[in-house]
């Protein structure tokens, strides 16, 4: 095996301010009524149910999330969450650039990563399987590669190799600007890991694959939460 095949893999997950995460899904957690909690609640769950997969995933070796709001900072400290505030600039893409920043600044040698914060369907297994794809890719000379969302437009998922820029092309049709800008589509079904939500439609999906168990609580699929 070379080096490339033992690579490092550190991921950055961005979260806005729960108040405005997940627009989109604004009533989802309630009936249609859209109280602000109960959005908050669910956005946070969709958070926890990724960062559960993402822990679980043997290929990973370390989680930064990059969010500048009090409640997520305390709610993943609690479980020992690394958590870094937003840099000066807004945006998602400058998020995932903060992120890998603070990675590189600790640990040149790591493939750094970019993962979408909405995946509650997301199965340790599959990331593990996306990232050993990937750097099957980087052995071969590639240098950056990504997972496109369930619809084929969006990206879930972005690494870059050891001294390789992430270069985060996140927003709409990113998909296609990540393969201009010269990252690999990788091409395993992984529906978890490819089913982001947006939109009730999408959580609709999600929950048929079958959710996380904070997702699960938020939305009162199981009793008793």
């Amino acid at each position: 095996m070379t080096s490339i095949d033992r690579a490092t893999v550190d991921l950055i997950v961005p979260v806005k301010p729960l108040t405005k995460a997940k627009s989109r899904l604004r009533g989802a957690a309630d009936g249609g009524v859209g109280e602000p909690r109960a959005h908050a609640r669910l956005a946070m769950a969709l958070l926890r149910d990724t960062v559960d997969a993402v822990r679980a995933a043997h290929a990973v070796r370390r989680l930064l999330v990059v969010s500048s709001d009090p409640v997520v900072a305390a709610e993943l400290g609690v479980f020992g969450i690394e958590v870094t505030p937003d840099g000066p600039v807004p945006g998602l893409n400058q998020a995932y650039e903060r992120g890998a920043a603070v990675l590189r600044e600790q640990d040149p040698a790591a493939a750094v990563g970019a993962l979408q914060a909405d995946l509650p369907a997301l199965r340790p297994e599959e990331l593990d399987e996306a990232v050993g794809a990937a750097l099957a890719l980087f052995a071969a000379g590639a240098r950056r590669a990504f997972v496109p969302d369930a619809e084929g437009t969006g990206t879930t998922f972005l690494l870059a190799a050891p001294g390789t820029a992430l270069d985060p092309r996140f927003g709409p049709g990113s998909a296609r600007e990540h393969e201009r800008s010269g990252a690999h589509p990788l091409g395993g079904s992984w529906p978890g890991l490819r089913r982001d939500v947006d939109t009730a439609a999408d959580l609709r999906e999600a929950t048929a694959m079958g959710v996380g168990k904070h997702t699960s609580c938020a939305l009162a699929l199981i009793p008793g939460c």
